[in-house]
């Protein structure tokens, strides 16, 4: 288990992967990242809401990470970010709950559609090695706005 409430095989479990036969096994770098997102960013989630949930996404290899489209930048390479939603909770009103309670140091309210409260997703990115730039907004799938 990472924390309480996650374990290893959630946050590395990709049907991408499986799929195409990738190995998306983490380091010890990207799991001690993970163990840190999960204690800043998943835990509090979790007891603020008190219902469970499995991260969409969580660390991505590099090949995976490709595989999908995805940014050679992007934090989940680094096990530094997560993708998630919790049933039943409109996925604004998450992400709204993260900006206000967390540190964290990208937010992003993704493909949400407004009065569509389960559409889209919730990625959150924390990294204690830089600076946070608590940057947070919303991607609907063309324009991004701020997220308020």
């Amino acid at each position: 288990m990472l924390s309480a409430h996650f374990s290893l095989s959630e946050l590395v479990r990709s049907e991408t992967a499986t799929r195409n036969g990738i190995d998306n096994t983490p380091g010890d770098t990207e799991i001690e990242n993970l163990i840190v997102t999960c204690r800043e960013i998943l835990e509090p989630v979790r007891e603020h809401y008190g219902i469970p949930f499995a991260p969409n996404s969580g660390y991505r290899c590099l090949a995976l990470n490709r595989a999908i489209g995805s940014s050679d930048s992007s934090q989940h390479v680094t096990g530094n970010a997560v993708d998630f939603e919790i049933p039943g909770i409109d996925n604004k009103e998450a992400a709204l709950w993260v900006m206000e309670n967390c540190d964290f140091d990208q937010l992003i309210l993704e493909f949400y559609k407004e009065g569509r409260p389960t559409s889209g997703w919730v990625h959150c990115s924390y990294d204690e090695e830089k600076e946070h730039r608590r940057s947070a907004r919303i991607f609907d799938g063309s324009t991004w706005s701020g997220l308020a």
